[in-house]
């Protein structure tokens, strides 16, 4: 596991964003894993900045959403779709049916994504976040490490973390498709990413604490190819060194 320290979440952006770029560009195909939330909302302005300057086409890049609300209508404008379409999508040249999401219908076949993936060549680069309990997309604590994409009841913590994007309490979402643990561990290379004083513990039992199903991301340690990038509020209780 590669750690990299900067300074604040505009410094982890760049970073980020300036690794895709290269990345992108260096590659004729590449299959990128893509989070959502508040940690790489820079991370794709940067990425549609570079785009408009003639820096970087996407057209070749085929994304793979790690999870997708269940209970809420596909016209809300904070679905995971119209929320990678309003922050990513609409502005770079990723055509429309290189873009893929968990399926979200009730009845789905949920390990059909995994399936889907891997005839596609596997995900060469997966975008993570990590939740204040440790969850990695929306596994939760206690989620087993062979899980494949499938539905899950968000916690508490988790879905208060994401009240703020709605209209109150009562209207977050209770479930999601999430991409599995070990549909993520799949990928070829993961990149997490997380910024704040209120990820550090996290942080620390992912980075130095035991490996268990109590903290999801806590498995990456078992991945050979794994970039965390964190700013020095979220390494704060890091040992030094």
């Amino acid at each position: 596991m590669k750690i990299e320290i900067v300074k604040d979440k505009e410094e982890m952006a760049r970073y980020i964003s300036d690794y895709l770029v290269t990345e992108i560009s260096n590659r004729t195909t590449l299959n990128l894993g893509c989070a959502t939330g508040s940690t790489f909302e820079e991370v794709y302005h940067r990425l549609v900045e570079a785009h408009k300057q003639k820096n970087v086409s996407f057209s070749h890049v085929r994304t793979f959403n790690l999870d997708e609300y269940l209970d809420i209508s596909d016209e809300h404008p904070e679905t995971y779709k119209n929320t990678m379409e309003r922050l990513l999508f609409n502005h770079v040249d990723i055509p429309t049916h290189q873009r893929h999401f968990p399926p979200s219908d009730e009845h789905a076949e949920y390990d059909a994504y995994d399936e889907f993936i891997r005839a596609q060549g596997g995900i060469d680069i997966q975008l993570l976040g990590i939740g204040v309990n440790g969850h990695i997309a929306f596994n939760e604590p206690g989620s087993s490490f062979t899980s494949k994409t499938h539905k899950v009841a968000l916690s508490k913590s988790t879905r208060k973390a994401n009240a703020r994007f709605f209209d109150s309490m009562s209207s977050v979402p209770q479930y999601a498709i999430t991409m599995g643990i070990q549909t993520i561990m799949n990928a070829k290379s993961i990149v997490l990413a997380a910024s704040g004083k209120h990820k550090a513990k996290a942080v620390k039992h992912m980075i130095e604490g035991k490996i268990d199903e109590s903290l999801p991301a806590s498995v990456l340690r078992r991945h050979d190819d794994v970039t965390v990038v964190l700013d020095n509020a979220a390494a704060k209780h890091l040992k030094e060194g």
